[in-house]
């Protein structure tokens, strides 16, 4: 059975680089055979957060946020292509992540970080492994950092140069090890039911 792989990008600058890298997972995964989809949190729109999904009365919520949930519901994993902003988390993918909770859980997650410079977002990477283990997700040990992203991916986000053989390298181990853990969720969610 093909895996539903969600991939999540956050940034809502009007110039944004790191949707190169958002594609370049995309079709990765693709290649492979999974059935995946980028959910922009720029083109979702929702509020800054106000009420979690799971306090609104059922068939309450905004419609772009009852449909979210029903995606996070159905997907087998997670993507998170996150950017660095001062050291921090990009505050668009935030606030679309923490609309929600027991959509994520026993789910596999996969974080992927990029930045302008050569740090690549690996502090906002870290700072989410934290965040996503909280919500209920089994974060995968292998993680894509990429910086400077102008330099590794061009604008139709195909690698370039040194620095994209690396990346293109990198990315087979990272959707091995997220393939990995989305066929053991999986198999434990259908052969046991989740604890809570």
């Amino acid at each position: 059975m093909t895996d539903r792989i969600l991939v999540f990008y956050g940034s809502y600058r009007h110039d944004r680089m790191g949707i190169r890298l958002a594609d370049f997972i995309v079709a990765g995964l693709r290649a492979r055979g999974a059935d995946v989809e980028l959910i922009d949190a720029k083109a979702v729109g929702l509020p800054m957060l106000d009420r979690m999904y799971k306090e609104y009365e059922p068939g309450s919520a905004p419609p772009a946020m009852d449909a979210l949930a029903t995606k996070i519901k159905a997907a087998d994993a997670f993507v998170f292509v996150t950017g660095e902003y001062n050291w921090g988390m990009q505050p668009g993918l935030k606030n679309l992540t923490d609309h929600f909770l027991e959509e994520w859980f026993w789910r596999p997650a996969a974080i992927a970080s990029y930045s302008a410079g050569r740090l690549a977002g690996v502090r906002s990477g870290t700072a989410w492994h934290g965040t996503l283990s909280e919500m209920g997700m089994v974060v995968i040990s292998s993680a894509l950092a990429v910086g400077p992203i102008a330099q590794t991916l061009d604008a139709d986000a195909q690698p370039t140069g040194a620095a994209g053989e690396s990346l293109k390298k990198a990315f087979g181990r990272f959707a091995d090890d997220l393939a990995w853990w989305t066929e053991a969720t999986k198999a434990q969610r259908a052969k046991k039911a989740p604890p809570y």
